[in-house]
């Protein structure tokens, strides 16, 4: 597995930014099938940073409604990456 298909996007809500400039913590949507193993491989290899934990959690699909219709939205994997004491991605600084 390639680690752009691992890692598909970097996620921004509160919670994660006040962790990215606090603790140095980045949160990722990343492959359910990926293990932590290739996660860190994946982001050291794209972000040129060295990981030092990585914390996983896979996220249950909610029930939809529209109108009488019912529906469910995918199960999806969540990796918070702590990086070195120091390190930063640049890429995400802004965001």
């Amino acid at each position: 597995m390639e680690a752009r298909g691992i890692v598909k996007h970097l996620l921004s809500t509160e919670k994660s930014v006040e962790a990215r400039t606090a603790e140095s913590k980045y949160t990722f949507a990343v492959d359910r099938d990926a293990n932590k193993h290739q996660i860190k491989d994946a982001v050291e290899r794209l972000f040129n940073v060295h990981v030092t934990g990585v914390q996983t959690v896979i996220v249950p699909g909610k029930v939809k409604r529209m109108g009488r219709n019912e529906g469910k939205t995918p199960t999806w994997k969540k990796a918070v990456i702590k990086l070195k004491a120091g390190e930063k991605i640049a890429e995400f600084e802004n965001v």
